[in-house]
């Protein structure tokens, strides 16, 4: 009978070590284990989207697709963020000086001219130079077309409810054209 109890015990503490293991090493595919500055310039845990689905997205108040993409996610963040869905902006400089205002100013322009209130992040740089960790880790999940690097602004990244990168858009794909396959993630189940 103690012979069945170690050998028990034994596969139990070799479970719980594996599981332990899995679970660091997933968590290092996933966003969980970056940290951001918000736009009030708080540090923040990308673990807070865990079992979301997020749509991260480069945006710029000065750019040809500022508005159809901004309308567009606060229309995707109204219909589905009950269900889970959150739109994670990184306002961005690096292409045309189209993001030029600081934190505060680039956070009353989304207010006032979209009444939209996504989860917004302080200025960022999304390739080199001093291209953030969290955007280098995005296109080495998912590349681009040709290059890795982010081509303008409203590039889009989909995260599932387990931190998974599933998908990178152009920026000329809108936010509506990848409705589908938002509902598609939230529609999948998450183990607890």
């Amino acid at each position: 009978m103690n012979k069945c109890i170690c050998d028990f015990h034994d596969e139990l503490e070799i479970f719980v070590i594996y599981t332990v293991f899995v679970a660091k090493e997933d968590s290092l595919n996933t966003i969980y284990q970056f940290q951001v500055r918000d736009i009030n310039g708080a540090e923040v845990s990308l673990n807070r989207y865990r079992n979301k689905v997020v749509l991260i997205v480069n945006v710029a108040s000065q750019c040809g697709l500022t508005h159809s993409n901004y309308a567009q996610l606060k229309n995707l963040h109204d219909k589905y963020k009950e269900q889970g869905l959150a739109i994670a902006a990184f306002p961005c400089n690096q292409f045309a000086s189209q993001e030029p205002g600081n934190e505060m100013e680039i956070k009353r322009f989304v207010k006032e001219m979209f009444n939209f209130e996504p989860d917004l992040y302080a200025k960022i740089n999304v390739n080199e130079p001093e291209e953030h960790p969290l955007y280098t880790f995005l296109k080495n999940q998912k590349g681009g077309t040709l290059i890795d690097a982010i081509k303008w602004n409203f590039t889009k990244f989909l995260i599932d409810r387990h931190g998974k990168v599933v998908e990178r858009y152009a920026p000329t794909v809108q936010p509506n054209d990848i409705e589908e396959d938002i509902v598609k993630l939230l529609n999948e189940h998450v183990d607890l």
